[in-house]
């Protein structure tokens, strides 16, 4: 997946912003090789939302079944769990979170 000698390159699957994103965070940050897969695994769950999206605009958030009943697209449940799937990946990789200090706190007196 990435060399420590090179610049690490995104997937060709994913989408053109979605590179120019992924390979922007692993030059700007030192990760891990488990990091990157989580970069990787965001950058998926983002282009996965963003495909939703343009479905529900094409098509809508709901259709009708044979029952003549209104019913979710199933690109709604898709755009969500990919969207929460993302913040998760970006939570787990702590990427605007600094480092605690290691020292212990001051006693005031």
């Amino acid at each position: 997946m990435t060399s420590r000698r090179g610049a690490f390159k995104a997937p060709l699957y994913l989408a053109d912003e979605t590179k120019v994103w992924v390979e922007g965070v692993a030059k700007t940050y030192a990760l891990e090789e488990h990091h990157l897969k989580l970069l990787v695994l965001a950058g998926e769950a983002f282009d996965r939302a963003a495909e939703a999206r343009e479905a529900i605009s094409k098509h809508g958030t709901t259709y009708v079944d044979r029952f003549n009943q209104p019913r979710a697209r199933p690109e709604v449940a898709i755009a969500r769990d990919a969207s929460i799937a993302f913040a998760r990946l970006l939570r787990e990789l702590a990427l605007d979170v600094a480092a605690p200090d290691p020292r212990p706190p001051g006693l005031s007196g």
